[in-house]
């Protein structure tokens, strides 16, 4: 039996970026920067139309304490049902606001262990069709008790971003899909612009999107192996 897919929207950015544009209390994921729907409304409906053969759950948002009413708002002009609003009183990051989602998850979902995948909501992705690929195949993946993260092929040595080491050979879920997947050798925290041009030389290199899809359950019993006191505030 297939688990359903949670999509958890992470919108705990302060907007520093972009300003003055973007503003710690208007932060960029709120506004209309490339179509007439904000980054946020473009990550909520970034699933539309996705032929998963099972079910797709209404988001979980993760998001600022300041920002709910904002999101509420945006959310409820698409006709997006939500399944919860998750508020940080402030911004941790990424592990405690995913731990946050599966705890969610598991105990406000219809399902036993559904298939979380974490998307921040501020990123452009202007091709679904791939991205909805990746999406089923990760998917697959997560179906075996795997963790798989998006990575995005680097164009220049940017300093500015995390990087995923991947190794040569090709993965696939199932014989349907194409092998566009690889193991994870490590993640690498954001170089020197040498390191960086070595990295995009080599080939073996990605940025590191931000994009998680894995069991509600199994990252867990990894935080509580890894990272239990983080866990417990959590909890």
């Amino acid at each position: 039996m297939t688990s359903p897919l949670q999509p958890v929207i992470l919108s705990g950015g302060a907007g520093s970026r972009l300003w003055p544009l973007s503003r710690e209390h208007y932060p960029k994921q709120l506004l209309p920067l490339v179509s007439q729907k904000t980054l946020i409304q473009e990550t909520a409906c970034r699933l539309e139309g996705m032929p998963l053969a099972g079910e797709i759950m209404p988001p979980l948002v993760i998001c600022n304490e300041n920002h709910r009413f904002l999101i509420a708002e945006q959310l409820k002009a698409l006709d997006k049902t939500v399944l919860r609003l998750i508020l940080e009183p402030v911004g941790r990051n990424t592990a405690p606001a995913l731990t946050l989602a599966a705890f969610a998850a598991l105990r406000f979902g219809d399902h036993k262990d559904p298939i979380l995948l974490a998307m921040p909501a501020d990123h452009v992705i202007t091709d679904l069709a791939v991205f909805q690929q990746a999406v089923l195949q990760a998917w697959q993946f997560a179906q075996q008790g795997k963790i798989v993260t998006f990575g995005i092929v680097p164009n220049t040595p940017a300093t500015a971003y995390g990087y995923l080491h991947k190794g040569t050979k090709s993965l696939s879920a199932s014989a349907s899909l194409p092998q566009q997947a690889f193991p994870l050798l490590a993640f690498v925290e954001k170089p020197s612009r040498e390191k960086a041009t070595q990295y995009l030389a080599s080939g073996h290199y990605l940025w590191n999107s931000g994009i998680f899809i894995l069991r509600a359950a199994l990252w867990l019993e990894l935080m509580e192996k890894h990272q239990p006191e983080m866990l417990q505030y959590c909890r």
